[in-house]
């Protein structure tokens, strides 16, 4: 009866062990919280605008998330938004490529597309992505076309 007793105390105690690690794991997984870091490299772009978008948004390339947005803050000397991205070290960036920032569905998150160029020459950590597109301000697009589609 006591040898009953502790094997069935010892079930209970490694079901136990085994749900905690499930629960430690679904909190930190969802949050995309990285247990072991990955390894990745900076890099710039200037947009005109870079209404919507914040620090945290994630970066896209093929449709796959390839890193985040790590800083955005306002150059004066150019009058634009000067954004940091942190892309994943196994993902080469050409010197050629476009950087946009587009929007996940008609109003969701903002987030940073880059699309590749035909460079064979690839950014390094601390270059710049020169070539990049604001956000479409949804707002402008159809005060545009309520004001002017009636002049015809």
């Amino acid at each position: 009866m006591e040898d009953t007793r502790s094997k069935t105390a010892m079930a209970v105690g490694l079901f136990m062990i085994i749900g905690l690690f499930c629960v430690a794991y679904l909190a930190v997984r969802p949050g995309d919280l990285n247990v072991y870091p990955r390894k990745q490299y900076q890099v710039t772009a200037r947009f005109t605008s870079a209404s919507g978008l914040r620090e945290g948004a994630y970066v896209e390339a093929g449709g796959v998330r390839v890193g985040s947005v790590v800083r955005i803050r306002f150059d004066p000397e150019k009058y634009a938004a000067e954004v940091t991205l942190a892309v994943d070290e196994n993902v080469p960036i050409s010197k050629d490529a476009v950087a946009s920032i587009r929007t996940a569905g008609i109003i969701g998150d903002k987030f940073v597309k880059i699309t590749p160029g035909g460079a064979e020459e690839n950014l390094a950590d601390g270059m710049a992505i020169r070539e990049t597109e604001p956000s479409i301000n949804l707002e402008e697009l159809i005060s545009k076309y309520i004001f002017e589609g009636g002049k015809n």
